[in-house]
């Protein structure tokens, strides 16, 4: 079969989901685990490592401009780096695949080293914008060519003579944030990197697991100054990835509305900026309890246990979309099987994600009877109180999480839905269709 040949995937509706969703890796740490250790002089231990498509690319990516990576055991890798301003040229292009977080990552910590890398992926990554990286990128002294609009395939060239700097994140994205704090450890002095919505922090508290020197200051307007100490030898260290809650979201919102369910979700990444989407099913009237929360490797972890719920709608509030930004699509499966409006504003950022995730949700939604008021900002979903008719196809536009969260909402419908393709779900959550089987889900 070719590679670009969809593999359609029907959801059933299922009897009661029970027993113990043992989710993979955080994305968003695996990545940051494998560049910081490509950063460092020495060697770098990562257990728990999420082997996912897009993970892997970064991997190969890291290869290619020096690091020597290697897995030891499933989920344990061991990353020998060159250092901060010590990446070679990679000799071909840097292929990210799916992943936007991986490019523009890595964007940012070759950035203030004098070397040039070619940076491409497939058909949906060439269409997402990267020019939000690429133009503050430029203030360290980098340069670049791309396509109209900032698009891959493109060149980043990094400056042999960086400067650091005060610079403003516009956008609520923690993929651009951390390409700067990344940038700033190959530059002298101490560059400032201020945000006015508080996006996820694993770069800042990895960077200080390694060693690099960072302050953050909150400010009045509820942003915070980050500030980064430049020209830094990192140390080795040693990086637990706990477990990622955005995929523990499918099991996590299937049992919540799969009558008679209980599963149990162990070992969860419980960082307060990535909890939105608990936050939010709790007020709905969500059946969720946390328990066990411990620290592991400076982030909170817990495991999470949810039962089926009658679910209301709410309203959910616009600042908190930075903390859940990739948990929409689940949440408005969530919505769709309250009962009332859910209100859903701030969420910009989805119209330039794997998708247009804002009209791939609303239109998934109409196509299985649900009620959809499409915002520019966001949306209004009519809740069916359980009763989603479903019979549907979905368009999923290369987009793993809708393809996902429909499956998961195929689960408790009247009638089937199906993903028009599922094979891009293994960019992010290869397990996904073992673990939901396992606790009773039924797809063909």
């Amino acid at each position: 079969m070719s590679p670009f040949s969809p593999v359609p995937f029907t959801a059933h509706r299922s009897g009661s989901l029970l027993g113990v969703a043992a989710i993979p890796g955080d994305k968003s740490i695996s990545h940051r685990a494998l560049i910081l250790g490509a950063l460092t002089v020495g060697e770098t231990r990562i257990s728990g490592l999420l082997e996912a498509e897009d993970v892997l690319q970064t991997a190969q990516a890291m290869r290619q401009f020096g690091a020597e990576i290697s897995q030891t055991a499933p989920g344990d890798w061991q990353v020998w780096g060159r250092g901060v301003g010590g990446w070679r040229a990679p000799d071909a292009e840097l292929d990210f695949g799916n992943s936007g977080t991986g490019a523009r990552l890595a964007m940012g910590a070759m950035a203030t080293t004098p070397i040039s890398a070619v940076f491409t992926g497939d058909e949906s990554l060439r269409r997402r914008p990267m020019k939000r990286v690429l133009e503050p990128l430029t203030k360290f002294g980098a340069t670049y060519e791309a396509r109209d609009g900032g698009l891959m395939p493109l060149t980043v060239y990094g400056t042999d003579r960086p400067i650091c700097i005060d610079y403003e994140v516009t956008v609520a994205s923690a993929q651009v944030k951390s390409a700067l704090l990344l940038a700033a450890l190959g530059a002298p002095g101490v560059t400032r990197i201020t945000q006015e919505a508080l996006t996820r922090d694993h770069t800042e508290r990895m960077l200080q697991a390694f060693g690099a020197e960072v302050s953050i200051e909150p400010l009045d307007n509820g942003g915070e100054r980050i500030c980064v100490m430049g020209e830094v030898e990192l140390w080795p260290a040693r990086i637990a990835v706990p477990r990622d809650p955005s995929s523990a979201a499918f099991p996590l919102v299937a049992a919540l509305i799969v009558p008679e369910s209980e599963v149990s979700i162990p070992d969860v990444l419980l960082n307060p900026r990535r909890i939105g989407l608990i936050d939010t099913l709790l007020e709905m009237g969500a059946d969720i309890s946390i328990v066990n929360r411990r620290e592991s490797g400076g982030e909170e972890i817990g495991d999470l246990i949810a039962r089926h719920s009658q679910l209301h709608g709410v309203v959910v509030p616009p600042e908190r979309a930075p903390s859940m930004i990739d948990e929409y699509p689940i949440l408005a499966i969530a919505a769709a099987n309250a009962s009332g409006r859910t209100v859903m504003r701030g969420l910009e950022e989805l119209r330039v994600k794997e998708s247009d995730r804002l009209s791939a949700i609303a239109n998934g939604l109409r196509a299985c009877g649900i009620q959809v008021d499409e915002l520019e900002d966001g949306m209004i979903i009519h809740g069916c109180a359980g009763e989603v008719p479903g019979n549907a196809t979905i368009a999923t536009h290369m987009d793993h999480r809708i393809a996902m969260s429909f499956l998961i909402a195929g689960l408790a419908s009247r009638a089937p839905i199906t993903a028009d393709d599922s094979s891009m779900i293994s960019t992010s959550f290869p397990e996904f269709e073992t673990i939901m089987r396992s606790i009773g889900a039924k797809f063909s």
